[in-house]
C-alpha cells in the first residue's frame, strides 16, 4: 500500500513526529498531515521541524470531534496518540485518560471509517496484568535481574512475552484504555472490514523524545548525564536491575513499512514489537552505557521502594511480527544512546530549559 493521504493523531508526539519525518521522506508523494492538541511540554517543537520536510500540521484534540472538521480525507490513520504514563489516575483523576485513551480512540475510529481508511494502532506491553508478570520468578544477576524459567504459563519463555500471555488481572489505567482500544478496533475490524492492526510496543526510544521518568527514561537518564540532575535506582531493592527490552523509533519505522506492504495481515491481529532478549537493558547498565557515550559519571542514588504499577522484567517475544513480516529490531542499546546523545548536543540549547 502507498497512501494517498496518511493521517497521525499524535503527530508531534516523539513517536508521531518521527514517523511522520520518517514517512514523509519514504513516500514523498504522500500527503502526511500531524494531529495533536500540543499538550505534552516540548511537542511544540516538533513543528518547524515537521513543516522543514512538507508534514502539515493541524491543532485538534481527538476527545472532540468538532475538531476533525479541519482535516482532508486520507486512506491511512496511524495512531500514535495517548495518554501514555502507567501513573495516570493514581491520584484518583483517571478522567484526561480515559477521555483521551477511550473517547479518543472511539471518535478516531469513527473518523477512519468514514474515510474507510485502513488504522494502524499503537498499543502497548501494558496490556499484560501486573500480578501475573510480578509472579514471575527470577534472580538477581550482576547487573540485571533474570528471569528463572521455573513457570509454565502460556505465551511465556526464554525469549519473553507473547501474544499468548494471560489477560486477567489488573494492569494501570494506562493498559486498560489501550486494552479496550484493541478490543473495539477488532470490533470495527469485524463489523465493518476495516483493514487494521494493533502494535504492543514496549519502551521505545530515540530522539525528540522529551523523557521524564515514567515515559522516556531513556532518553532522561542520557539528559541528566549531560545537563546534569538528580537520577534515582527506585524499587526492586534501589539496584537499579530492573530490565526492558528498548526499540529505537527507526525500527518501528522499518516494521510499519513492512506491514504497509502486506495488508492482508491487517486484520486486527496484535502484534508484540520491541528488542527482544537481545535489546535490553537495566537501568545499571543503562547507566554504563551512558557514562561511556558521555564521559560523565554520576551519583546515582537508591530508593527501594516500589511503586505498585512498576514490574521487575519485561522482555518482548517478537516471534509472531518476526514470523508475519520478516522483520526484527537492529538497532542496539549502544546505538540508541548515541543517537540520543547526538540530538541532544545537537540541540543543547533548544533542549536545555526542557531537562
Amino acid at each position: 500500500m502507498t497512501p494517498k493521504t496518511i493521517l497521525i493523531p499524535g503527530g508531534a508526539g516523539f513517536v508521531g513526529s518521527n514517523l511522520a519525518e520518517l514517512l514523509k521522506g519514504h513516500f514523498e508523494s504522500t500527503r502526511v498531515i500531524a494531529f495533536d492538541n500540543l499538550k505534552r511540554r516540548g511537542s511544540e517543537l516538533s513543528l518547524a521541524r515537521l513543516a522543514k520536510v512538507g508534514v502539515e500540521f493541524v491543532h485538534g484534540d481527538i476527545r472532540s470531534r468538532d475538531d476533525f472538521d479541519a482535516l482532508p480525507s486520507f486512506d491511512l490513520l496511524l495512531d500514535c496518540s495517548a495518554e501514555p504514563s502507567v501513573n495516570a489516575g493514581r491520584d484518583g483523576a483517571p478522567d484526561y485518560l480515559l477521555q483521551t485513551n477511550l473517547v479518543g480512540t472511539l471518535n478516531l475510529l469513527e473518523l477512519a471509517r468514514r474515510n474507510e481508511a485502513a488504522f494502524m494502532f499503537l498499543s502497548t506491553s501494558r496490556v499484560y496484568p501486573l500480578t501475573t508478570l510480578n509472579e514471575l520468578s527470577y534472580r538477581e544477576a550482576e547487573t540485571r535481574l533474570e528471569w528463572t524459567g521455573d513457570e509454565e504459563i502460556a505465551g511465556m519463555s526464554a525469549r519473553g512475552v507473547a501474544e499468548n500471555f494471560p489477560l486477567d488481572g489488573p494492569r494501570s489505567f494506562y493498559g486498560s484504555s489501550k486494552l479496550a482500544g484493541e478490543l473495539i478496533l477488532q470490533e470495527y475490524f469485524h463489523t465493518y472490514s476495516m483493514p487494521a492492526i494493533i502494535n504492543r510496543c514496549g519502551v521505545i526510544a530515540g530522539p525528540w523524545q522529551m523523557g521524564k521518568v515514567d515515559q522516556g527514561v531513556i532518553t532522561l537518564w542520557v539528559a541528566r548525564h549531560i545537563f546534569g540532575g538528580s537520577l534515582s535506582y527506585t524499587g526492586y531493592g534501589g539496584l537499579g536491575k530492573q530490565v526492558r527490552d528498548v526499540l529505537h523509533v527507526r525500527d518501528l519505522f522499518a516494521l510499519l513499512i513492512r506491514q504497509l506492504g502486506d495488508l492482508d495481515a491487517w486484520n486486527g491481529t496484535p502484534f508484540n514489537v520491541g528488542g527482544g532478549v537481545e535489546i535490553s537493558t537495566s537501568l545499571l547498565e543503562l547507566t554504563a552505557h551512558c557514562e561511556e557515550v558521555t564521559q560523565v559519571k554520576l551519583d546515582i542514588g537508591s530508593n527501594p521502594e516500589t511503586s505498585p504499577v512498576d514490574i521487575p522484567i519485561y522482555l518482548t517475544d517478537n516471534s509472531r511480527v518476526r514470523g508475519t513480516f520478516d522483520w526484527k529490531a537492529e538497532i542496539v542499546i549502544e546505538g540508541v544512546v548515541s543517537d540520543i546523545h547526538r540530538w541532544i548536543i545537537d540541540h543543547r540549547e533548544m533542549l536545555a530549559p526542557l531537562f
